[in-house]
C-alpha cells in the first residue's frame, strides 16, 4: 500500500490510542498519548507523529515503557516542582504539571518543573505554547538517547536535546521556537528510513564517521550537531538542565527511543514558567513584544518564529491530515492484535 490518506483529527486520534491499548497501555494513557502525537502530524511535525506508534506500542507490550505508569508531582521549593514519569509516557506527567506550574509562576514570578525517569519530549513547543497561552514565558529543555556525538568526537555522546521557547503576544496566538540541536530532529531520519527516501547532505554521518544521504546509515550512525561547535556546547548545556538536576540517565546511558528490548531510558526534561507581572508588568510586556513584532513583520519577507504552525494546522483540520498510507495499516494492524 502507498499513498496518502487523509483523515479528521478525531480519526487519527482513536487509531493511535487503540494502537496503544491493544499493546498495554491505559486507556487514559493511550488518549493523552495519543492527543500529543495526533497534534504533531497536524503540525506538519511528522517524526513526532504517527510514526513514533510502532516504537512506542513495542515499548509498552515489553514493558521498556509502562503503559499503566501513574505520575506524581512534587512541589521540593516554593518555585520548583519535582515530576516523577514513573517510566511512562511523558505526556500525562506534562498535563499532570502544567496546570500546578502556571500557578506557581503567577505566584513567585517564575517557576520550574523538573521530570525524572522520563521518556520522549514529543513536539517541545507544544509544551511552552500551551504555557504562553496562559500568559507566561516559557522555556523547556529535555535530553534523550544518544544520537549526536560532542564537537570533534566520534563517540555518540548527546540526545538531540531540544530546546523550546514560547511568548505571548496580544491579541493573538504565542510565538514559538522549538529546535532540536542536531542539524535535524532525528524523528526526520526516523521517516525517511520507513518511506526508503534519502536524507540531505549534512545531516548525519554513518558508523565510521562518513558523511551519508543513505537515512538508515544515518540512523546507526551520528547526528551532526546544529552550528558545529555551538550547537554541540548548547547539548551539553540540555545534558545538564534536563538530566543532570534531575538525576536522570545521560544520553550516552539512556536506552533508545525506537526499539522496544532494553530497560527505560530514564531521560529527563525541565520547563521554565516567567510570569511578566513579576518583571515589568504584563501590560508593559505586552506592549514591547508588540514593538518587536512590528519590526520584524514589517521587514519583507521575514516572519516571527513559528508562525508556520499556524497555517499548517488550519489547512490539516480543513483538508485532513494526510498521513502515509501503509505507516496507517501498520498501525491499524497493531490496534487488531
Amino acid at each position: 500500500m502507498s499513498g496518502t490518506v487523509h483523515l479528521p483529527l478525531s480519526e487519527l486520534e482513536a487509531i493511535i490510542s487503540a494502537a496503544l491499548v491493544a499493546s498495554n497501555t491505559s486507556g487514559d494513557n493511550a488518549a493523552i498519548v495519543a492527543r500529543a502525537l495526533a497534534a504533531a502530524e497536524l503540525d506538519g511535525q511528522k517524526g513526532h507523529g504517527l510514526s513514533r506508534v510502532p516504537s512506542y506500542a513495542a515499548q509498552s507490550k515489553s514493558g521498556k515503557v509502562d503503559g499503566h505508569a501513574k505520575p506524581t508531582l512534587e512541589r521540593t521549593r516554593p518555585g520548583t516542582l519535582l515530576v516523577d514519569v514513573a517510566n511512562g509516557f511523558v505526556y500525562p506527567a506534562i498535563d499532570m504539571a502544567l496546570g500546578q506550574l502556571t500557578e506557581v509562576a503567577r505566584s513567585n514570578g517564575i517557576a520550574a518543573a523538573g521530570f525524572t525517569r522520563s521518556h520522549h519530549f514529543g513536539v517541545v513547543g507544544h509544551h511552552v505554547e500551551r504555557l504562553a497561552e496562559a500568559g507566561l514565558v516559557a522555556l523547556a529543555f529535555g535530553n534523550g538517547p544518544e544520537a549526536m556525538a560532542s564537537w570533534g568526537g566520534r563517540r555518540a555522546i548527546f540526545g538531540t536535546n531540544p530546546i523550546a521557547f514560547a511568548a505571548p503576544l496580544r491579541g493573538r496566538p504565542p510565538v514559538v521556537v522549538d529546535m532540536a540541536l542536531s542539524q535535524v530532529a532525528r524523528g526526520k531520519i526516523l521517516t525517511a528510513a520507513q518511506k526508503g527516501e534519502p536524507i540531505p547532505e549534512g545531516w548525519a554521518v554513518d558508523a565510521n564517521g562518513k558523511p551519508t544521504t543513505d537515512a538508515k546509515a544515518a540512523m546507526a550512525g551520528t547526528l551532526t550537531p546544529l552550528g558545529g561547535a555551538k550547537g554541540s556546547a548548547l547539548a551539553f548545556m540540555v545534558e545538564v538542565l534536563g538530566a543532570a538536576l534531575m538525576g536522570s540517565n545521560f544520553g550516552f546511558e539512556a536506552s533508545s527511543f525506537f526499539t522496544g528490548d532494553g530497560p527505560p531510558p530514564c531521560v529527563g526534561q525541565l520547563i521554565v514558567a516567567i510570569d511578566a507581572e513579576g518583571f515589568a508588568g504584563s501590560g508593559t510586556f505586552a506592549d514591547r513584544m508588540a514593538v518587536l513584532a512590528e519590526a520584524i513583520e514589517g521587514d519583507p519577507g521575514a516572519r516571527l518564529p513559528g508562525m508556520k504552525r499556524l497555517s499548517m494546522r488550519a489547512k490539516a483540520k480543513a483538508d485532513g491530515i494526510g498521513v502515509e498510507a501503509a505507516l496507517l495499516e501498520q498501525v491499524r494492524k497493531i490496534a487488531a492484535a
